[in-house]
């Protein structure tokens, strides 16, 4: 029978903690358990995300590779609320390079870059009408913002989706 290789990662979350994974959104540390896989035993995230009632468990040693870290500070969401009520740059008008664009900066996963992607495909849609795709990419990153801030900021989401509109309404 093979022994089992244990592979050493200290876990830079503690249980409790509210975390976000980039595109899945705000999660919930429950546990952090080991766990084997290929003839290892690995430690694991245990992650609850409310947004989809799902629970994932991501291994301790790629969390950073996979973007996951803490909620932002309340700094940080004002700066993101302050981003969106800017001047924004005109984005290209091939839906595709701006899809790919806009995909590319969630997937950095940071506060401001979703921020941005919410500023301008909101701008885009008041001009034209969004394609599907981009549409429920604007509808994932508006609900990414609107968690993270929400819980930064605690205060409830329909206040900080009204905050959110209403700076995103000011270069209309």
């Amino acid at each position: 029978m093979k022994s089992l290789e244990k592979k050493k990662s200290t876990p830079r979350y503690k249980v409790g903690q509210e975390i976000v994974y980039p595109i899945q959104g705000v999660g919930h540390i429950k546990a952090i358990e080991e766990r084997e896989f290929k003839d290892q035993k690995l430690l694991y995230y245990i992650i609850y995300l409310e947004v989809t009632d799902m629970t994932i468990m991501v291994p301790v040693e790629r969390a950073d590779e996979l973007g996951i870290r803490p909620i932002v500070n309340k700094k940080e969401a004002q700066k993101a609320l302050k981003l969106i009520s800017e001047d924004y740059e005109p984005i290209p008008a091939d839906w595709k390079l701006r899809y790919q664009m806009n995909l590319d900066l969630l997937k950095k996963g940071s506060v401001l870059d979703i921020a941005t992607v919410v500023r301008a495909l909101y701008h885009r849609s008041q001009i034209k009408e969004l394609p599907i795709l981009e549409r429920k990419l604007y509808d994932n990153a508006l609900k990414l913002l609107v968690d993270e801030i929400s819980f930064s900021l605690h205060k409830k989401k329909e206040e900080v989706e009204e905050i959110i509109f209403s700076r995103l309404q000011i270069n209309v």
